[in-house]
């Protein structure tokens, strides 16, 4: 088991960065709007998502070049800029929504304000800075173990949940095998998919590959059992959350939606149970919190480095080794943390449930160019019109 997590390792952080506010608020909208019907976009999402993970760790350890760096050398500086431009956008939305979830779950744990709003930005704040200090202080070790047992807490609570508030077995099969889109719910279809499993952060699973040193073809196959363990998880979260939010309506701006579960638990469970799932979902929303407060600054120093010429392919911003990780003491790096875990807060003043919205449809898009671009890039390679870096130890079959 010991040797089975260590394999897992960074699967599980894509899976816990992924998995918390995107699943927890947009699957359960989901759900509440849309019933069991939508549960098979929860398995197409995690799915793609797994097939597009796959295609990226291919690349890296083909290349010994991020997915980034590839894009940059094939299609020039200018795609660059323009994912740098998604990227500020991007991280705005996700920043807000995610602090805007912790917020709502550590209100509903500590009920000290009588405004709920008041207790999601008080609390929403205290939690980006509280990751902040944890990426700088704990290093990657501290953050994997933190990780590790946020997921494992969330999920063994939120299936438990699901399985309390079971709606029908008959209602749960036909929403898994028979694809089907209620009328008008085209927009939360798309947001489920686009949300399960993250969206621009399944990019940092290769500076996480970098961080535990894989390389080769061996880690080819550690990968896929590593992303398979993961995107299995996020699929049966996924699935729980949406049958989660089909037992209960969710109205207003969300800023409730954990109280409003939590006491639908504890009316069938016990209070105990409901003080338990707050818990779980706090697990859920703060290591996917923490999971992009540590990865995304990585996106930015490699792509900050590539743009400016501060180093070439293969060649990590703080280093000059196909292995190395980014330098997490660069400029780039801890300015971007600085910019992530301050300017969205923002966004915890507007529409909690407008916020996630909005985001997961973008990632759905952002999935589609991720998807066209690892296509275009293994297509090249096949026809010999890519190079190897200096460090190139195998060639994987495009």
């Amino acid at each position: 088991m010991k040797r089975f997590l260590a394999i897992i390792g960074p699967g599980l952080l894509v899976a816990a960065t992924g998995i918390g506010a995107g699943d927890l608020a947009t699957a359960s909208f989901a759900g509440s709007t849309l019933g069991t019907a939508v549960l098979w976009a929860a398995l197409a999402g995690a799915f793609l998502k797994f097939v597009v993970t796959e295609g990226l760790a291919r690349w890296q350890l083909a290349t010994g070049t991020t997915l980034l760096e590839g894009v940059i050398a094939h299609f020039g500086r200018a795609a660059g800029w323009l994912f740098l431009a998604y990227l500020l956008l991007w991280s705005f939305f996700v920043g807000s929504a995610l602090m805007s979830a912790c917020g709502v779950a550590l209100h509903a744990l500590f009920p000290v304000f009588d405004e709920p709003g008041t207790g999601k930005v008080v609390f929403g704040i205290l939690s980006s800075l509280a990751g902040v200090v944890l990426v700088l202080v704990g290093g990657y070790g501290l953050f994997e173990k933190v990780m590790k047992i946020a997921i494992a807490l969330m999920f063994l609570v939120v299936v438990f949940t699901a399985v309390a508030l079971w709606p029908g077995t008959g209602a749960v099969l036909e929403g898994l095998l028979v694809p089907a889109i209620p009328e008008g719910g085209l927009d939360w279809t798309l947001a489920l998919m686009g949300g399960v499993g993250g969206t621009v952060t399944v990019l940092c699973y290769g500076y996480w590959l970098r961080e535990e040193k894989r390389g080769g073809q061996d880690a080819l196959r550690t990968s896929r059992i590593d992303l398979a363990a993961a995107y299995a998880v996020t699929a049966l979260f996924g699935v729980a959350m949406v049958i989660i939010g089909s037992t209960v309506e969710i109205e207003g701006r969300g800023a409730g939606l954990l109280v409003i579960l939590s006491e639908r638990l504890a009316e069938t469970l016990g209070p105990v149970a409901g003080t338990l799932f707050l818990l779980g979902a706090l697990g859920a929303v703060f290591s996917s919190l923490l999971g992009v407060w540590q990865a995304v600054p990585y996106l930015f120093a490699d792509l900050w480095g590539q743009l400016l010429g501060k180093h070439g392919p293969g060649e990590a911003a703080g280093g000059s080794a196909l292995d190395d990780a980014i330098d997490t003491r660069s400029l780039p790096y801890r300015g971007y943390l600085a910019a992530l875990a301050l300017l969205p807060m923002a966004g915890l003043f507007h529409s909690f449930r407008e916020v996630q919205k909005a985001y997961a449809i973008a990632g759905a898009w952002f999935l589609l160019i991720t998807t066209a671009n690892i296509l275009f890039l293994r297509r090249t390679r096949k026809a010999g019109l890519v190079t190897e870096g200096p460090r190139v130890s195998v060639i994987l079959p495009a």
